[in-house]
């Protein structure tokens, strides 16, 4: 893996102009039609609601003041979180940005008290999990596209 560094923060509500268009190009980047983007549209928009309700937790990571990507986890019990967004600039993608978010996240996900994260992952995106330490445990509908289904992962917190 390539040694960088990637600054990571809490995401604000002034970072949302970003954001939003980042996790739109990421999910782009898989070669999907028109017609699904922009069934994907609201799925893929975040709130300052989201950035200010305390079972959220956004961050961003940048690199010399650039977006790189971000994360999202949701607060879903004491003992889970989901991972609802996990999103690397398309110029990014393949470079070691996602593991580091996502470390970050387990990490993060631990301090809260937090034993496991589910994660409805993209299918492309399935490998990646899946090499970060998640696991299957069944599938779920898209809230975007009837009739697709979107594997179900889940990452462990507290194995040794």
């Amino acid at each position: 893996m390539p040694v960088f560094s990637l600054e990571i923060r809490k995401a604000r509500c002034e970072d949302l102009p970003a954001l939003n268009p980042l996790a739109f190009q990421a999910k782009a980047y898989w070669g999907y039609s028109p017609d699904f983007m922009k069934a994907c549209r609201s799925e893929l928009t975040y709130t300052a609601a989201q950035i200010n309700q305390p079972q959220y937790h956004f961050f961003l990571g940048e690199r010399e003041h650039n977006l790189i990507g971000f994360y999202g986890l949701e607060q879903l019990s004491a003992q889970e979180m989901e991972l609802i967004a996990l999103f690397v600039s398309p110029t990014s993608i393949g470079q070691g940005y996602g593991r580091h978010l996502i470390n970050h996240a387990k990490r993060h996900a631990v301090f809260w008290g937090t034993q496991s994260i589910l994660i409805q992952s993209d299918p492309n995106a399935e490998a990646f999990y899946l090499t970060v330490g998640a696991y299957r445990i069944g599938q779920t509908e898209s809230e975007s596209i009837p009739d697709r289904f979107l594997p179900l992962l889940k990452l462990d917190l507290l194995k040794d």
